[in-house]
């Protein structure tokens, strides 16, 4: 009894909260059992008493069925303002939740394709690193982009090594250089000032940097552009000067962005398609089209032998509108040559001969 009288105590707070479906189990109880119930019970005669038994069941199982619906429509009744609180709030907000949603979207996919760029851009630290950067850069290239001091790495090796690599597989080369102005007397002095102010000690070329030797050099790259222009066809090449300097010294092919600096160990380089390769190609293009041009147009008027003979050189700047200085003799004359063709590599790497490309 004990035990009953628990049990009651722990239904009936569960029997009062639902009393309709209380009284609607304990009908469904009292039908099952009058159903399984023999006819004598409910009267003598036993037909008598099989439809007593199913008045009694059609009965409650009509009080049954008008419980339950009693149920539901109390449970409609109570869903109501919840319903209603859902519609007006949370789904009223749904546009504008989702709007937030695709707006993070679009954030993240945009932070995602910068970080997929910036991972790009790598800092090489060392002159094997930078040399294979730039050999992985030449390889196959349709197109050249340099800007700098005085193009001697370009000179040295990456012209030779490019127009060779074309000529082999006749192919179409584009090359645009940009190189100080060496009739501007100013900016070759602050170029020459720049280097001497970060190492007075000579470059991997055994030279120190003077106002004359930049002057050298960037005459150098002029005539190296209309001696490789004479001997390949499919090169197409020009030249621009710069009254201005930079620090900076950009080689850009269709594969690749190298960035070098002073420090022979230290260079950027980003791969194509890339944010940095795109803001970079751009910037080349701009800088090349306010530069003095070179008419290297001209090419044909004045040829060039395989080994440019002082009288050639001088009158090729004649002919370009960019004398040499008056007072060069035919020692300074030769040392452009030289440099032309057969310049030193200023990272210590042996030379490319800029006649045959070896």
């Amino acid at each position: 009894m004990a035990r009953l009288a628990g049990a009651l105590k722990q239904v009936a707070p569960w029997a009062a909260q639902n009393a309709d479906v209380a009284i609607a189990l304990a009908l469904a109880i009292v039908v099952g059992v009058l159903g399984i119930m023999p006819e004598e019970m409910f009267a003598a005669d036993p037909e008598q008493g099989a439809k007593v038994q199913a008045k009694f069941v059609t009965a409650a199982t009509l009080v049954i069925l008008a419980l339950v619906a009693t149920a539901l429509l109390r449970d409609r009744a109570r869903q109501a303002p919840v319903e209603e609180s859902i519609t007006s709030g949370a789904l009223a907000q749904l546009p504008v939740r989702l709007q937030r949603l695709e707006q993070i979207e679009h954030l993240v996919t945009g932070t995602r394709k910068a970080l997929d760029a910036l991972q790009l851009v790598r800092v090489l630290g060392s002159r094997q690193e930078i040399a294979q950067a730039h050999a992985e850069a030449r390889k196959d290239t349709a197109r050249w982009s340099f800007k700098g001091g005085t193009g001697t790495y370009l000179r040295a090796v990456t012209l030779p090594l490019c127009v060779a690599a074309a000529r082999r597989d006749k192919r179409h080369l584009t090359v645009r250089i940009e190189v100080i102005d060496p009739a501007d007397t100013e900016v070759c002095e602050t170029y020459a000032h720049y280097r001497r102010s970060l190492s007075d000690l000579p470059d991997g070329t055994g030279e120190t940097w003077t106002t004359d030797r930049v002057r050298k050099e960037s005459y150098a790259t002029i005539l190296a552009a209309f001696w490789h222009r004479q001997r390949y066809g499919l090169l197409d090449i020009g030249v621009g000067l710069s009254a201005t300097m930079t620090t900076f010294r950009w080689d850009l092919s269709s594969t690749r962005l190298i960035m070098t600096v002073e420090d022979p160990n230290r260079a950027m380089t980003a791969l194509a398609d890339t944010f940095y390769y795109e803001n970079c190609d751009t910037e080349l293009r701009l800088s090349f089209e306010q530069a003095r041009r070179v008419p290297l147009e001209t090419y044909k008027r004045v040829p060039l032998s395989d080994e440019p003979t002082i009288e050639e050189v001088q009158e090729l700047f004649e002919r370009i509108g960019t004398p040499l200085p008056k007072s060069y003799n035919g020692r300074d004359v030769v040392d452009i040559a030289r440099k032309a063709l057969r310049a030193m590599d200023p990272y210590g790497e042996p030379a490319v001969d800029g006649r045959d490309g070896t």
